[in-house]
């Protein structure tokens, strides 16, 4: 790698500055918005890529990609620029990048008084190429009050720092949730928190790339955290928080929102390998109706495994077993009448035996030999296949009509896009591009997305007034415009079931808020009982709940599995159905205004720094405090409650407590430890299945007052649950706001939207032992009336 070291000013335009490094690369410093600014360096005048499928200010990316130097979609505002000899400064009203002689920068937050230090390149060589080509460095100061958040779905702690980390998609079977690494996903997006102030730093570039926190120390350097490709553009995005969650916001703002999926994908969906690949896979699928009905377990959807498509024991897509399913249809029609939806497994890569190989090997629509003019070839699935190439605009067609053909004209709900972490280790070998070849290397991630969108686009087209639901495992920054994901195979243990919780937080934190589990554990041998009931206790309480599985002991994870403990779980499962409600709120909130469904609890409580420490809590949506019980054995919890103006209450008994202390809650194995805010509305339903607008006819909302003197407000939202209805007004929108006296609770609650729901009225209930009298809208009442 060789040093960067020399530059000089070589152009100042209407967005960016460009100063030209060594004499012969250009490096490009653009002023996207206040607190966003962007360092793009031109080895020798060029990209490596020109183009870009992660950055999405405004509205999805072409198919072929976003031109890398394209502005639109930013504010673009001016800014300052001031130089010498030695430096070069820019600033906006809330940003200031200055860039030293040798080369490194420097970055600075206007605090409303004056400019305090942000961040700072390492100034004994900040930026490094490979002379042959390939390969970028860049390196930053690291300061030891650091904590560092972000990078996905990584495994272990939350906090990064001391860690190295590498971004190479990977099917992980198995994997150690508190070690393994890398995993599935790329996204190298970090959160940096230091003395008061935040800010995210994404490295946009598709190849295999690592990232050091602190992991390792050089002599001849003060602390220093790296970031290295393996090929690519070193282009990066700085951004302000200055808090955490301003951090967050930001970077969805920047790569896309989430896609806003129907409310039945919020229900309970079973799954489990075992029923596809048994060979009457037709009977045992329809058997979970049966036993979902005898034990009274709510359940909105099912997800077919990949066994469906066998031929012996490998996986064909878009092959349906006949001898196994005999009629997809008649299999569709009794989930469906059942009240279930269908989510079919499909996979990018088609064994070397596949029936149709040849035919697509004919049209060219694999990746491509680096060396030789055919197909490449990989290890899939036991045996050797190739993979789809999704830059390849027949090879979109191809899969869009037989996800039509195969899947939902047989009635299918939903894709499930699996298996697509494209392990394609020939790095040159060669995409389609959309015209323009790209080597693999350069864009391995995006083919995951890419498929996920032709899925996507696919449902859309045959169910055009229907919000669409897809999953995918792998992927990239900005794979939460299309689906929803989870955290891959993970293994039963306590230990999964624990570091699972900090898993799903840093891909919250990382704009993938729509995340969960295998609850149960996916491999190894099944969950005691005692494991399964907390497991499920916490899965719960995660935007995605499916129990999933192929146990090496051949078992299946069940909701009935154990009997003696199915009340349990046939109880937590309610509880999830009687907050779906409120689940649906926050996935709205989370699809409009960028705010995420998981959060750590220091994420709505900064000024706290007990909640920094490393803990098994988290929040769902602002308001409700988890302690899932993630040890064997334990029959209490301790919980530290974060310091707040009002305080918490335990759920379950209603007693009230002061934040910043830690206190000692009773969680017998039927009992999930939860509180919630002082001061918060919870909306609520019934305990059965609550996704069916026409059938959800009641509605409760569960106000826990704030101390006097402390008022509170927020807003719900409810709709038909499938439409895009919501975007021209056909909704309904319900604001409310909650304070108190030491003889009233007042309740305020004003109307908008045109949507009627089949509830008409909503009944209010307090805390247990709350005595004080109850007004709504100015007047004595125990329910809200739509008029």
């Amino acid at each position: 790698m060789k040093t960067l070291k020399n530059w000089t000013l070589h152009q100042q335009a209407d967005h960016f500055v460009e100063l030209k490094v060594e004499d012969r690369h250009f490096l490009r410093l653009y002023v996207l918005e206040d607190k966003l600014m962007r360092v793009l360096l031109k080895r020798d005048g060029e990209l490596a890529l020109n183009r870009t499928w992660s950055i999405a200010p405004v509205s999805d990316v072409p198919w072929q990609g976003r031109d890398r130097e394209a502005l639109d979609g930013f504010t673009l505002p001016a800014f300052k620029v001031e130089h010498d000899a030695q430096q070069l400064c820019i600033s906006t009203q809330r940003l200031r990048v200055t860039v030293h002689q040798p080369l490194c920068l420097s970055w600075e937050q206007f605090d409303g008084e004056s400019w305090q230090p942000l961040a700072a390149d390492r100034h004994t060589g900040a930026y490094l190429l490979n002379a042959h080509g390939d390969g970028v460095e860049h390196y930053q100061r690291r300061q030891p009050q650091d904590r560092v958040y972000g990078l996905g779905e990584k495994s272990g702690d939350l906090n990064r720092v001391n860690r190295r980390f590498e971004m190479r998609n990977l099917d992980a079977m198995g994997y150690n949730a508190a070690s393994t690494d890398p995993l599935y996903k790329h996204i190298p997006f970090t959160l940096t928190q230091r003395d008061g102030v935040s800010f995210g730093l994404f490295y946009d570039n598709l190849s295999s790339s690592w990232l050091d926190l602190g992991n390792e120390l050089d002599n001849y350097h003060l602390p220093y955290r790296r970031y290295r490709a393996e090929a690519g553009d070193l282009d990066y995005y700085m951004m302000l928080g200055p808090t955490l969650l301003d951090v967050t916001k930001a970077f969805v703002r920047l790569t896309g929102r989430t896609l806003f999926q129907p409310k039945w994908s919020l229900g309970y969906s079973g799954s489990t390998m075992h029923y596809t690949d048994a060979p009457d896979a037709q009977q045992q699928l329809q058997s979970f109706i049966r036993l979902c009905r005898e034990h009274e377990i709510p359940c909105d959807s099912f997800q077919l495994s990949s066994g469906y498509t066998s031929i012996n024991n490998k996986r064909y897509v878009f092959n349906w077993n006949y001898d196994k399913v005999p009629n997809p249809n008649a299999l569709s029609d009794a989930f469906h009448t059942a009240g279930m939806k269908l989510a079919a497994n499909i996979k990018p890569c088609l064994l070397q035996d596949h029936p149709r190989y040849q035919e697509v090997a004919a049209q060219g629509l694999f990746i491509r030999d680096s060396e030789q003019d055919r197909p490449e070839r990989s290890v899939f699935w036991d045996d050797e296949g190739s993979h789809l190439d999704f830059t390849h605009p027949q090879a979109v067609r191809w899969w869009q009509e037989n996800v039509t053909r195969q899947l939902l004209e047989k009635g299918i709900d939903s894709t499930w896009n699996d298996n697509n972490e494209y392990e394609v280790w020939d790095g040159e070998a060669r995409c389609h591009g959309f015209g323009q070849p790209i080597a693999i290397k350069h864009i391995r991630p995006v083919m995951p997305l890419l498929m996920m969108r032709a899925s996507m686009e696919a449902q859309q087209q045959f169910a055009p007034d229907k919000r669409p639901y897809l999953i995918s495992r792998s992927g990239c920054a900005g794979m939460q415009r299309y689906v929803q994901t989870w955290s891959g195979d993970n293994r039963t243990s306590w230990q999964t079931l624990r570091y699972n919780i900090r898993m799903g937080l840093g891909m919250s934190l990382s704009g993938l808020f729509n995340v969960g589990h295998d609850v149960g554990g996916f491999s190894g041998d099944k969950p005691d009982a005692e494991l399964f009931v907390r497991w499920v206790q916490n899965g719960v309480m995660h935007p995605r709940f499916t129990i999933h599985s192929w146990n090496d002991d051949h078992t299946v994870n069940e909701p009935w599995m154990y009997p003696e403990v199915t009340p349990m779980i046939r109880e937590a499962i309610r509880l999830r159905y009687r907050l779906m409600p409120y689940l649906y709120n926050l996935a709205w909130q989370a699809s409009v205004e960028d705010e995420p469904m998981l959060r750590p609890t220091f994420l709505d409580h900064e000024q706290d720094p007990l909640t920094y420490q490393e803990c098994d809590d988290f929040m769902l949506g602002r308001d409700l405090l988890v302690a899932s019980v993630v040890e064997q054995g334990a029959r209490s919890r301790e919980v530290y409650l974060p310091r707040n103006r009002g305080g918490w209450y335990d759920w379950h008994s209603g007693k009230a407590f002061a934040g910043g202390e830690t206190i000692t809650l009773d969680a017998p194995l039927d009992r999930l430890p939860l509180l919630v805010r002082a001061g918060a509305v919870i909306p609520l339903g019934e305990c059965e299945s609550t996704t069916d607008a026409r059938r959800d006819t009641v509605r409760q909302w569960q106000l826990w007052p704030a101390p006097e003197g402390v008022q509170t407000q927020g807003e719900m939202f409810d709709d038909d649950g499938e439409s895009h209805g919501w975007q021209q007004g056909n909704a309904l929108w319900l604001r409310w706001t909650l304070c108190s006296s030491a003889t009233r609770i007042d309740l305020t609650v004003e109307k908008r939207g045109d949507y009627q729901p089949a509830w008409r009225e909503i009944a209010l209930l307090l805390p247990a032992g709350e005595s004080r009298e109850l007004w709504v809208n100015g007047g004595k009442a125990a329910s809200y009336r739509l008029e």
